[in-house]
């Protein structure tokens, strides 16, 4: 009845499950580019918190015409189902890409007309009660899978359509407001990752001095440039600096104290964030065997495909003098003084550090990991004392600024989380929800 509340399992609901082309046609290597017709999606551009178009390739009109599976339409829903399983994004109205397909890690959701809100939907597959499902069924430990077979059996509630699109609206508004503090983190990020790298990659201050071109910077802090180069073994550094190996600057795995079986803030690889400096979510587990950190210190995924993912956080979610844990295929990174501590993970999102990082991988195919040894073969470029001093100060409020902002998201993803398995089992009301909500947002 139209008017019911009824369950179904995702194969029997109405909804398709569509999968990527894998036949003949399916593109060779040659076959993509960093520009061109149609976005061919690889495992990391799609991630916990939606699509990530920060690395893209593309295949032309010609390819994309013999592909007969896998192309996207607005309002589809892409799950991904191998390696990193359960990373889900919504092709909705925003995404400015018209002709995106996915590749054969990754299943598309098409919801049906009046039956199955495309948002409703998009609402669950980020729910704790699919999660919780997935974690059942996907199979394989060094290559975790979810074939759509099994997909299929996951159950779903599904409300009356009117009530589909009241709930998707409430805990849409609570994904608006995240999403507002993403960008605005996004925006902080991008100011403190320029700064690192006018500064410490390209020193384009003590270029300007040295050319006697103005540095385009307050006088006090312009002072504390060197206005000449001088030679080294990675070439020309600023007068003053000088060429050490990266364990000289910054800690590589320091120790930190966790009994077994203490109950400690754990991050998981799959909510390490591939962009931004912080997780959306940390849960409390009890230690067992893992990467121990503090506040301050940076998180490196050092296996494939994380790394290449660009999996990296900047720990400021924990209380004062609390250690937290991860997974043993994390690098910890803790700068030594005069560096401060944002200086390790703004090096960590360099470009240069990604590279080498990727160039150090050993080990078998599917499976390589970056060796912590090898980054004592990472030259690092140490500034003086006063100029490590003056990035701190222009940073570190950026990075409090989105301290502030992650904390309040992950508050209203609990929120949202929690409020979605009470909406669809109507153990809440949706009209009393949602002037709760329009009081929060």
């Amino acid at each position: 009845m139209a008017g019911e509340w009824r369950e179904a399992t995702l194969g029997d609901g109405p909804l398709e499950i569509l999968d990527g082309d894998r036949g003949k046609n399916y593109p060779k290597q040659e076959d993509f580019a960093l520009n061109g017709h149609c976005l061919f999606l690889n495992a990391g551009n799609v991630t916990t918190s939606g699509f990530n178009f920060s690395d893209c390739t593309y295949i032309s009109v010609e390819r994309d015409a013999v592909l007969h599976k896998g192309k996207l339409r607005r309002h589809d829903i892409v799950l991904t189902t191998r390696g990193t399983v359960g990373n889900v994004a919504y092709f909705d109205d925003s995404i400015q890409h018209e002709h995106i397909r996915i590749n054969s890690g990754m299943v598309i959701f098409r919801a049906h007309g009046q039956e199955l809100s495309p948002r409703y939907l998009y609402m669950f597959l980020r729910s704790p009660m699919f999660r919780a499902q997935v974690e059942s069924l996907r199979t394989g430990s060094a290559q975790p899978q979810l074939p759509i077979r099994d997909i299929n059996r996951v159950e779903i509630p599904i409300p009356p359509f009117k009530e589909q699109q009241a709930i998707a609206h409430i805990l849409g508004s609570l994904d608006d407001k995240i999403e507002l503090n993403r960008k605005m983190n996004r925006t902080l990020e991008t100011m403190a990752q320029a700064i690192f790298k006018s500064w410490f990659v390209d020193f384009d201050p003590v270029r300007a001095k040295a050319t006697g071109r103005d540095p385009i910077l307050p006088k006090k802090i312009a002072s504390l440039f060197a206005d000449s180069f001088e030679d080294s073994d990675i070439g020309e550094i600023p007068r003053g600096w000088k060429v050490v190996p990266l364990p000289e600057a910054i800690a590589v795995n320091p120790s930190r104290p966790l009994r077994k079986g203490a109950v400690a803030p754990y991050l998981d690889m799959a909510n390490m964030p591939t962009q931004g400096h912080t997780p959306d979510v940390v849960i409390d587990r009890p230690f067992g065997s893992g990467m121990r950190f503090v506040n301050g210190d940076t998180l490196v995924a050092r296996i494939t495909p994380c790394l290449e993912n660009g999996k990296t956080a900047y720990v400021d979610f924990l209380e004062d003098g609390q250690v937290g844990w991860g997974s043993t295929e994390y690098i910890v990174l803790h700068p030594k003084p005069p560096l401060p501590e944002g200086f390790a993970y703004c090096l960590a999102r360099s470009d240069g550090f990604r590279e080498f990082a990727i160039q150090s991988m050993t080990g078998s195919s599917g499976r390589q990991r970056v060796p912590a040894e090898s980054l004592s073969h990472y030259l690092l470029v140490l500034p003086s004392k006063q100029v490590a001093e003056r990035f701190e100060k222009l940073v570190h409020p950026l990075f409090v600024h989105a301290n502030k902002a992650a904390s309040e998201n992950r508050t209203l993803t609990t929120l949202r989380d929690t409020l979605l398995p009470r909406l669809i089992s109507r153990k809440l009301r949706v009209m009393s929800t949602n002037k709760f909500i329009g009081g929060l947002v």
